[in-house]
């Protein structure tokens, strides 16, 4: 019914920040972005009270920047651009995106190479910052250790127009946050190898697995982090100001 629309209904939820789509998840191309519209959903912004820096446009399920395959990485990259340009257009400063996949016919290195690439592509043609989302570890996705996530940044030419998303369902696959102190210890790990500094949202989201490297989401207190984790999160004061995104099915 309208870009503008997540904005009144998250409004209506009373949330502080929120999170949404920039195109159809079915396709590479998409219609052009309405300049009405996208003037409408900044002035929804503004008359509502959200914080350009509170809202995380999350990137298509399509892409793969790291993908082997010519055409999907061409495609990938193109796309990139257009949602970055999109968040420009309609006032934003942040865009999270899942790393990519090397399908395991490259190497892991070739494929953060190739995604460092693309995003140092887009940031020539575009001025939004770019979150990378930490995954589960499933497959050949990369992204799933905060190191390969360094590994991508180190790459990218313009170090204040990187960050990471932190989703809690992935990081499940690794970090036991349902133990006492796990929240503190992940995020005590992930300032080592990445650095707090780039820390620019939050995911948060139960996990139906624990360790499995699979990424089924649950909602919160149901599944198997459990509440007590999620208490210490809203209450982490390294989390302060840092927008925290529900996924969960509800």
């Amino acid at each position: 019914g309208g870009i503008w629309k997540a904005v009144e209904s998250s409004a209506a939820l009373g949330a502080g920040a929120f999170a949404l789509f920039l195109g159809s998840q079915r396709s590479w191309k998409r219609p052009a972005l309405d300049p009405a519209a996208a003037d409408r959903f900044q002035e929804k912004c503004s008359a509502l009270g959200f914080d350009p820096a509170h809202i995380l446009p999350h990137g298509s399920y399509l892409m793969n920047c790291g993908s082997p395959r010519d055409d999907v990485s061409e495609k990938s990259r193109a796309l990139l651009v257009d949602e970055l340009s999109r968040c420009s257009r309609l006032g934003l400063q942040l865009y999270n995106f899942h790393p990519g996949s090397s399908l395991g016919a490259i190497t892991t290195q070739q494929c953060l190479d190739q995604i460092a690439a693309a995003i140092n592509h887009a940031h020539q043609q575009t001025p939004a910052v770019v979150t990378l989302e930490n995954m589960s570890g499933q497959g050949s996705t990369v992204g799933g250790r905060f190191c390969e996530l360094r590994r991508i940044m180190d790459r990218v030419r313009d170090q204040s127009r990187v960050g990471v998303c932190l989703d809690t369902c992935h990081a499940f696959a690794a970090h036991d946050l349902a133990a006492d102190g796990g929240v503190a210890a992940m995020l005590d790990q992930f300032d080592r190898e990445v650095g707090l500094r780039y820390l620019r949202a939050v995911h948060l989201n139960d996990s139906k697995k624990l360790g499995s490297h699979l990424d089924r989401h649950e909602d919160i207190g149901k599944g198997n982090i459990g509440l007590s984790a999620f208490r210490d999160v809203v209450n982490e004061p390294r989390l302060d100001g840092v927008p925290l995104i529900l996924e969960t099915p509800g």
